[in-house]
């Protein structure tokens, strides 16, 4: 395009011409750890919380607020991390979320008693909640034509991090125990801490801070990595192009302006951009509707995908409630087998999002593998035989694989550059509170006999988020990343 000063370039420009290369590859891989680990500890709840209570002759209460303290300090996690990688840049939100979450998680191995036990766990959940971090870092490196698929692709690492959690427990925990599957657990964080220094800054991001210079020479490294040029002219980012077809720009562009003289930026200047005005921002008239509904799928998608995570354990280990001679240490075995096979649905759940999230957009594929899921759930409200379980448990997981995966593509899509860890960690965080209310309601009912009940919530709940996704205001298919709310 040409302005004023000649021809010029967006980031979105630039990384068309140059392409998913090598540079974007090493990109992904290193994110794609960090999706790994967060997958790797989220799915050792279902297993450590059984092991602990055995132990330490814990209640049923006591033993879902192992889970539900993780889900807690996601919560605070997810947002404060969403605000510091809006306003420092996206590589100090992500190292900060991983040093926490490594040391937490490997000292929660170590820990003497049940009290110092859930401080620590709670600790790992602050660090885990700066999971959407990583992937709206890896996002602004992709360019708009395949962002669908990476995504999906980008996603496949939480699926290889809950199958790989599965088969480790399987090995580690009737050998070693819970102690060892924490530590073992919270290693492939510290990969994240090896390799920080080599990790290049958003050029979305120092765009919008006015740092052009510091864009371009993250733009020129992406051009030698795979072996592209850059197009001819002056980057310059999608807030200016917008000064430049209008003449007086609403409140909220000046909100969110960059000062086009990148050389005397005021460091105070991110500084309006706090935690408050951020909220603000997204529940201002353009961005409201889509935020609120966005919460309460994000709220649906976390209460079913954890729901059902621990109801594979929940169903199959607690025959009790049918007779006493089958609580034999035959479930145990029979539970870590159950999760290993469950695990697995999620390569189809991705390769389903794979196909529909750049065919059938992201709001059909959404709301439909939602109705699915409700429709493979609905048989459980009796008791079956555990094969059957089982299986009807995959097929659910399938569908609510692809929801989640499909979410984290859309979220980030959804919201500009200037608000868009900070709406992805909101979402993330009231997605959390599903998490943390699931465990106490799913396993309290299911140690209670109440199946019935515990199905029904998951069914009313699969339903009301196919219901809110299809209220959702906009469809991102094919779609530029915006860099500020549009006037």
């Amino acid at each position: 395009m040409t302005g004023a000063e000649g021809p010029s370039y967006t980031v979105d420009d630039a990384l068309v011409a140059l392409g998913f290369g090598n540079f974007q590859i090493l990109v992904l891989v290193y994110a794609g750890v960090g999706w790994i680990s967060e997958a790797m500890e989220m799915m050792l709840l279902s297993f450590v919380g059984p092991a602990v209570q055995a132990q330490w002759n814990l209640s049923a209460h006591e033993e879902s607020l192992i889970t539900s303290v993780v889900f807690a300090g996601m919560l605070i996690g997810a947002y404060s991390w969403g605000i510091v990688s809006d306003k420092h840049g996206r590589r100090k939100g992500f190292l900060i979320t991983a040093t926490v979450t490594a040391i937490a998680g490997f000292l929660s191995a170590f820990a003497p008693n049940y009290i110092l036990l859930i401080a620590l766990r709670s600790l790992v959940g602050v660090g885990l909640g700066g999971g959407p971090v990583l992937s709206s870092w890896f996002l602004e490196f992709v360019p708009a034509p395949n962002r669908g698929t990476w995504m999906v692709i980008f996603s496949a690492f939480w699926t290889v991090g809950t199958i790989f959690e599965a088969s480790l427990a399987w090995i580690v925990m009737p050998n070693l125990g819970w102690r060892w599957l924490l530590g073992l657990s919270s290693l492939p964080t510290s990969f994240l801490l090896l390799f920080y220094k080599l990790t290049p800054e958003s050029p979305r991001y120092l765009c919008l801070k006015g740092r052009t210079a510091d864009a371009i020479e993250v733009l020129e490294k992406i051009a030698r990595l795979n072996g592209r040029e850059l197009p001819s002219g002056n980057l310059v980012s999608d807030h200016e192009i917008e000064l430049q077809q209008i003449d007086n720009p609403s409140e909220d562009a000046h909100l969110l302006s960059t000062t086009t003289n990148e050389i005397e930026h005021p460091s105070g200047m991110d500084s309006n951009l706090g935690g408050i005005s951020s909220l603000m921002m997204l529940l201002s008239p353009k961005l409201a509707r889509s935020t609120v509904l966005l919460w309460a799928v994000f709220f649906g998608n976390a209460f079913s995908y954890y729901g059902l995570v621990l109801l594979t354990t929940e169903l199959n280990g607690h025959s009790k409630c049918m007779s006493h001679k089958l609580q034999t240490e035959k479930s145990q075995d029979v539970s870590y087998k159950s999760v290993f096979i469950a695990s697995f649905a999620e390569l189809p759940g991705l390769l389903l999002s794979a196909v529909a999230v750049d065919k059938l957009g992201r709001k059909l594929s959404m709301s439909s593998m939602f109705f699915m899921c409700s429709i493979f759930l609905l048989p459980l409200v009796f008791y079956l035989p555990e094969g059957l379980t089982t299986g009807l448990l995959f097929l659910a997981r399938i569908c609510i694989t692809a929801t989640f995966t499909i979410v984290y593509i859309y979220a980030p899509e959804m919201y500009p550059t200037s608000v868009r860890t900070t709406g992805v960690g909101i979402a993330s965080a009231v997605g959390r509170i599903g998490g943390m209310i699931c465990p106490l309601v799913a396993v309290g009912l299911v140690h209670g006999c109440h199946q019935t009940a515990a199905v029904l919530l998951f069914e009313v709940i699969a339903l009301l988020s196919g219901i809110c996704v299809m209220f959702l205001p906009i469809e991102t298919m094919g779609q530029e990343l915006r860099d500020s709310v549009q006037v």
